[in-house]
């Protein structure tokens, strides 16, 4: 195990948060009873948020960004885990209180940990990352509130990020009709590709809502928030199930309670921080069983750990599609 290793590290200053590429040693990774080579993290939308200080996302400073990595075991205490064990990490407050995964070392509870499923290789974990395991978390929700393919139309908002990239793949190949709302026009062949029927511009739903609108979708797994989540409630077929898992437009929800007491429909809140490890597990299972990897590669861009500094204001600018896996070791 070598000492040395390069990380992306944020750090406050009076004039502001600066984030920089940097050598660290083990000695400046947090307490955690595993240690994991690094191999692959990803960007996530929160990823932008910490690495820019638009929000905040970092709590403990200096620290390293990444609320995702995969990676192997190369020591542990924990009775779960052992050298050579591949592991991958979503949440926890990786990123955000604790050192996370731009860095080509982890330290870390091995509590947070998940074995990586067979069938999926680590950078392919990362491709799907928090973003993908969100979008999962979402499908399970939909069928637990009962939304099978045969109920409807299942509408996917903000559609060619990464959340949205994923739920569309796992949704189609499960024999959903996808209807794709986004505000990128030019993406529209993207989605159909990843298994979108149609493409509705997110104009459509970024203005205020009805109390009630015509009933046009059974399911609705939404990264956005605010306005648009508030539409897609009102447009919400009786009984369906709405999962909602983002705050891209805002964290409001200016609506109304009648789609709630009138046509019966759930709205799901996801959190994929702090969710249980069973359903953890769960979804990563059903991840390597549902999830096309050739559709996750197809929306998949690869960078270097350098390039992170650079991506963090384009993926709040909605200028990245789909997922960026980061080779922390390029």
């Amino acid at each position: 195990m070598t000492d040395k290793f390069r990380a992306i590290r944020v750090s406050k200053a009076e004039s502001g948060q600066t984030a920089e590429l940097v050598e660290l040693s083990l000695g400046d990774l947090m307490e955690g009873d595993v240690t994991v080579a690094v191999e692959y993290s990803t960007v996530n939308y929160k990823d932008g948020l910490a690495l820019t200080g638009k929000a905040p996302v970092v709590r403990t400073w200096p620290l390293i960004p990444g609320i995702d990595f995969a990676g192997t075991v190369e020591a542990s205490t924990h009775a779960n885990f052992k050298p050579g064990d591949h592991v991958v990490l979503n949440g926890y407050g990786v990123g955000e209180s604790h050192n996370g995964g731009y860095a080509q070392k982890a330290r870390v509870k091995g509590d947070w940990l998940v074995k990586r499923p067979g069938g999926i290789s680590s950078a392919h974990a990362m491709a799907i990352g928090t973003a993908g395991y969100t979008a999962m978390l979402c499908v399970l929700a939909l069928e637990h509130g009962g939304v099978t393919p045969d109920k409807g139309d299942i509408l996917v908002t903000g559609a060619a990020g990464g959340v949205g990239s994923v739920a569309i793949a796992l949704l189609a190949k499960l024999g959903y009709r996808v209807i794709a709302s986004t505000g990128r026009a030019s993406e529209a062949d993207y989605l159909k590709g990843l298994g979108a029927a149609d493409i509705i511009d997110r104009n459509e739903l970024s203005g205020p809502a009805k109390a009630l609108g015509k009933e046009r979708w059974a399911g609705v797994v939404d990264a956005v928030g605010s306005n648009t989540l508030a539409n897609a409630i009102s447009m919400t077929r009786y009984g369906g199930t709405v999962a909602a898992c983002g705050l891209a437009q805002g964290m409001d929800l200016p609506g109304s309670v009648a789609p709630f007491i009138l046509r019966g429909v759930t709205l799901a809140g996801i959190d994929s921080v702090q969710a249980p490890m069973a359903k953890r597990v769960e979804a990563w299972s059903r991840l390597a069983k549902d999830l096309d990897m050739k559709k996750l590669d197809a929306m998949t861009t690869r960078i270097a750990l350098k390039d992170v500094l650079d991506i963090g204001p384009k993926i709040l600018a909605g200028q990245v599609r789909g997922r960026v896996v980061v080779d922390v070791n390029a």
